[in-house]
């Protein structure tokens, strides 16, 4: 009569029955054995997958059918690796997505505790941003981190509203809005800016009367002047004894580089002494080719047989094709790759008294963007630090 949450951990105790479908199990294992190969898994990788995949197949509601992603997604109560069966059985072409975007769960799941009619309302703001509105008002859709953006933004005011009592967004007044606001700042200009993006396309879809946000001013984001780092944070991960803290914050310092770059870079954009990078071609510097070289020796040591071919690869993604994560990034260097492009632009920029052409061309600032360093040329303190 109704769904129940499958109860994996039981099957510890109780074991797991054998599949239904022999020939599927045996197509999906050997697709495993290939992927294992090509990208280097461990003994142990292959031993959890397999695994993974005899109790999916096991509990299949329907044997023989392509495997759902949340039947996957259960092993997690096993603690088995959900990722590399996910990828084997997408390899197979065997694999469902029953969940839809990880965007459309996350909005529902920030909207939930709202009233109903609150919830009905922002669903339709989320379809509008989300798919776009080809009939009047036309609007293209946003990208996801602009939904994100703006509904997190507005998320304290609509839970203040519906804490008061209001169940619709028709009944906001502007005294409310002005209540809810805060009173200076970058909160106050993002929070205008979720809910008056909300306010406008509700009104544009008559799902309420007015906007009050309309004679309400909330300012605009302030931007942080670039600042330059101790000197000393730069060194320290520069001649750490982890050659992957060396060589990425080597990278970071020496040309700029910004996080996404580093993660994407791929084993064949250094070579003959030069980085090739978005149609660049850049000179190594003999410190950076030293650390580099010192990578790739630990590199090729620890993962002999990896079929990654980005330059960077951690444990988890030497058995995969993807890049590091953006965290992996950040922990190795001990900040932020902008905070060490920022000081690197600084630097370069103080040394060649405001050569606006010289910063564009090593770090691939546009002249808009280089004006923004050229701001700080009046503050001395920078310049003689």
């Amino acid at each position: 009569m109704f769904d129940s949450e499958r109860d994996l951990r039981r099957g510890r105790v109780q074991g797991f029955p054998s599949t239904a479908h022999p020939e599927m199990a045996a197509f999906l294992k050997q697709t495993m054995l290939e992927l294992a190969a090509r990208q280097g898994w461990s003994s142990n990788n292959v031993e959890n997958v397999q695994r993974g995949l005899a109790i999916v197949l096991a509990l299949q509601d329907t044997p023989g059918a392509p495997v759902r992603t949340t039947e996957v997604l259960r092993l997690k109560q096993l603690g088995l690796n959900r990722t590399r069966v996910l990828e084997v059985c997408q390899a197979a072409g065997l694999l469902h997505d029953d969940q839809g975007p990880a965007i459309d769960r996350w909005v529902a799941g920030a909207i939930a505790l709202l009233p109903q009619q609150m919830q009905s309302e922002l669903a339709h703001w989320y379809s509008v941003m989300a798919s776009g509105s080809k009939t009047q008002p036309r609007s293209k859709p946003r990208s996801e981190t602009t939904i994100r953006l703006y509904l997190r933004w507005s998320l304290p005011a609509l839970r203040t509203w519906a804490a008061t009592g209001h169940t619709s967004l028709r009944e906001i007044t502007a005294d409310e809005i002005r209540a809810v606001l805060p009173p200076t700042g970058n909160p106050r200009s993002t929070m205008g800016r979720g809910l008056r993006c909300i306010f406008r396309i509700l009104k544009a879809h008559k799902l309420v009367f007015l906007n009050p946000l309309n004679r309400i001013q909330t300012g605009v984001e302030a931007t942080t002047i670039p600042l330059p780092l101790p000197p000393t944070k730069l060194r320290e991960a520069l001649e750490s004894t982890d050659p992957a803290t060396a060589a990425v914050t080597a990278l970071a310092t020496f040309y700029g580089l910004r996080t996404g770059q580093l993660r994407s870079l791929l084993l064949t954009d250094l070579h003959s002494g030069y980085l090739h990078l978005d149609q660049r071609r850049i000179p190594l510097a003999t410190p950076v080719r030293d650390r580099i070289k010192a990578w790739l020796e630990y590199r090729e040591e620890c993962w002999p047989n990896t079929a990654n071919q980005h330059l960077f690869i951690s444990r988890q993604s030497a058995t995969e094709h993807r890049p590091v994560g953006y965290d992996w990034v950040t922990r190795r260097i001990g900040t932020t790759t902008q905070k060490v492009r920022e000081d690197r632009i600084l630097q370069e920029l103080i040394a060649t008294n405001g050569d606006l052409r010289r910063i564009c061309d090593m770090f691939g600032l546009t002249i808009g963007g280089a004006q923004r360093y050229a701001a700080i040329l009046g503050l001395t303190d920078l310049a003689n630090g």
